[in-house]
């Protein structure tokens, strides 16, 4: 079922499969985790698995229902490169967003060898957005396995940021969003690291968008650095995302 979003950088979710495992420090504290907990406790059918990996396959042709152009976040709710989704139910994903060219997909990873590996497999729309999770130093390959990818544009989420990205190589990337961990356990970030990162996409010319604060109340921390709101996005949506 897709349904709005309150993910800043995104209008809705689409959840073809839900469910994940921990692969990196940054999955510590998943939300989705709690999420799919809280679904599962409140009887949701296609929470009954509660976070293990499970298909929904009469999910896949949600987006054709969809009358208007969206921006969608593809599974929200799991990793569609996990190992436990077969090749040929990622195909299916893809050919539906093929399909669908009238609204924009944006899918994130940390599973990116597999993303690297498969990536032949599918097919790239220039509606599907392609994006790697970097939360610290330790997974800084994740981008260079994203730069083999041949779709139109490829993105950064260095959310939850736990340390230092020093010199970033920003080469062949269109965006990258910025976040501070958020729920309980929160991990704290500093400020200089994003201001660092904020420093460097201006350098390279990437478009620099700051999540949030994050912490245990992240609502009243707030997404302000350095007294302003940085909203900037890939140059292939802004224009439509100004004139809604």
């Amino acid at each position: 079922m897709a349904t709005q979003s309150t993910i800043e950088w995104t209008e809705s979710t689409w959840n073809p499969v839900s469910g994940c495992t921990k692969i990196s420090t940054g999955c510590l504290n998943c939300y989705a985790e709690r999420m799919a907990r809280r679904l599962q406790a409140m009887g949701q059918k296609r929470y009954q698995n509660g976070f293990k990996v499970t298909l929904h396959p009469d999910a896949l042709d949600e987006p054709y229902r969809w009358k208007k152009p969206r921006v969608v976040f593809v599974n929200s709710m799991s990793d569609l490169f996990h190992e436990a989704i077969p090749v040929e139910f990622l195909q299916n994903v893809f050919a539906v967003m093929n399909a669908s060219q009238r609204h924009t997909f944006q899918i994130l990873t940390k599973r990116s060898q597999r993303l690297r590996e498969l990536a032949h497999l599918l097919e790239w729309s220039d509606n599907i957005w392609m994006g790697v999770t970097v939360e610290s130093e330790e997974y800084r390959s994740r981008i260079d396995d994203l730069r083999e990818v041949n779709c139109a544009v490829r993105f950064l989420s260095l959310e939850p940021l736990l340390g230092p990205m020093q010199g970033l190589d920003l080469a062949g990337m269109d965006w990258v969003i910025v976040g501070g961990e958020s729920g309980p356990g929160a991990r704290p970030m500093k400020e200089e690291w994003v201001v660092d990162i904020q420093q460097m996409c201006e350098e390279q010319d990437v478009p620099f968008f700051f999540k949030q604060w994050g912490g245990v109340n992240k609502k009243k921390a707030g997404r302000v650095l350095q007294g302003r709101t940085w909203d900037q996005y890939p140059k292939a949506i802004e224009q439509r995302l100004l004139n809604v």
